[in-house]
């Protein structure tokens, strides 16, 4: 198995002119055979060169991912491809998953928050399932579910883990870069008004608020690991970014982990100098920003800061259609996939505020899996982030434990395990776990077949 995977091998050429000269017959004595076979033969060979490359390939996944072309798509092509466009991305992102653990091998991860959704799945079926969720609406659901801790189960390398890190600090400014050109020609703008002017690049400014806090935490990490300028400039920059998007939980979640990992973590690369001077400019821009906050009005952030500090963006219209869905079934919930029935897609609440989703992870998991699968699943996460990050330098471990903190925050009010912006995250989380562990992170050079 090495040896195909490192150089070419005629088994591999004879069976490729083979196929060929099926899709060549094909062609000629059944011509509605053709285009079946030469997609299965495209498919094979693009499987093949990610098996052969896989790093490469889940670079421009996370890239890609990174962009929320699904919302682009939605807003240029219609709302119909949204949904089918992030089963794209987490089906490509478990095709990958898969790929890696041919490349480089499996493992068991005990801890992992997926068997909390397996057990939330497996509860449901037993009690019963939410009126008119469907056992598979519910499948759907787990393999959507368990797609962003895909790479958890491969023993990947550290070059894998380092390329996924560098590619996640880019993310946000490719989704904002790649925006300009649409906006000069005029298809899609790079500002949306939504309680004010907010950034969304290519997707949404919440999906974009999303992924700039693994960038964030990426270039955290890099700087204190290494002390270099540049990602010093790109934390400023995802910093200015997520600012912009008028996210107040993301950037609530950014400045705490930021300010504390400044404060309270050492490091012989990134001097204390430095990180007092970048302190102090940032507090030197608080009364600056409270002059103009009057006229930033029209920036979302500042506007709903001066004029509705208490607007939960519709929430308040949600939560208690999930609380009464979640009282029905306290103990054990209604499997997973109910979260997505509770509010009727076609009803008004969904038309006012163009969604469904709980934007509260406690009370979608509490209306899937009751107590007791909401219970489970914390448990995992804290297991499985104190476990990973315990072999983590000191700093890492910090950084990645403050996020995670963090990100139990961000829970109370978005979707912060579902949404394609998870899959980000958590790429880059397994990435920094398997940069600690020489035992999950195998040099290239013992690479498993």
């Amino acid at each position: 198995m090495h040896a195909i995977l490192t150089r070419p091998d005629t088994s591999i050429l004879c069976g490729a002119a083979m196929l060929l000269a099926a899709i060549l017959a094909c062609g000629l004595l059944a011509p509605p055979l053709f285009w079946l076979l030469l997609a299965a033969t495209v498919a094979a060979g693009v499987a093949f060169l990610a098996l052969r490359f896989p790093t490469g390939f889940c670079v421009a996944w996370l890239l890609l991912t990174g962009m929320s072309l699904e919302m682009t798509l939605h807003d240029l092509v219609g709302a119909e491809t949204y949904q089918p466009a992030i089963a794209v991305v987490k089906g490509i992102e478990i095709g990958l998953g898969f790929l890696c653990a041919l490349r480089f091998g499996p493992r068991l991860d005990p801890l992992c928050p997926v068997w909390a959704f397996l057990a939330i799945l497996t509860s449901g079926l037993v009690h019963g399932l939410y009126p008119g969720l469907t056992t598979a609406d519910s499948l759907r659901s787990m393999i959507g579910s368990a797609a962003p801790f895909v790479f958890c189960f491969c023993r990947v390398p550290r070059s894998w883990a380092g390329a996924i890190i560098r590619a996640t600090k880019w993310c946000p400014l490719l989704a904002v870069a790649g925006c300009v050109p649409l906006t000069m020609a005029g298809i899609r703008p790079l500002f949306i008004d939504s309680g004010g002017a907010r950034l969304g690049g290519l997707g949404h400014p919440a999906f974009l608020a999303g992924v700039c806090l693994p960038a964030i935490y990426a270039c955290l990490i890099q700087l204190f690991r290494e002390g270099r300028r540049g990602d010093l400039l790109l934390l400023l920059a995802n910093g200015l970014i997520l600012l912009l998007t008028g996210a107040r939980a993301p950037c609530a979640c950014a400045v705490g982990v930021t300010g504390f990992s400044l404060i309270s973590i050492r490091s012989s690369t990134f001097a204390p100098r430095d990180r007092l001077l970048l302190i102090m400019a940032a507090l030197a821009l608080l009364p600056l920003l409270a002059l103009l906050a009057g006229d930033l009005g029209e920036v979302r952030l500042f506007n709903v800061v001066i004029n509705e500090t208490g607007n939960l963006s519709g929430r308040g219209l949600l939560w208690p259609r999930f609380e009464d869905a979640a009282a029905q079934s306290p103990w054990f919930g209604w499997g997973i996939g109910a979260g997505n029935a509770v509010i009727p897609p076609d009803g008004r609440i969904a038309r006012m505020l163009h969604t469904w989703a709980a934007h509260n992870e406690y009370l979608r998991i509490e209306v899937e899996g009751g107590v007791c699968g909401e219970a489970l699943l914390v448990a995992l996460f804290t297991g499985w982030v104190i476990v990973h990050t315990r072999e983590l330098p000191p700093s890492d471990r910090r950084i990645m434990r403050l996020a995670f903190l963090a990100l139990a925050g961000h829970a109370f009010t978005d979707n912060v395990l579902i949404s394609t912006p998870a899959c980000v995250m958590f790429a880059f989380a397994t990435a920094v776990f398997a940069r600690g562990r020489p035992g999950m992170a195998l040099p290239d050079s013992r690479l498993v077949a």
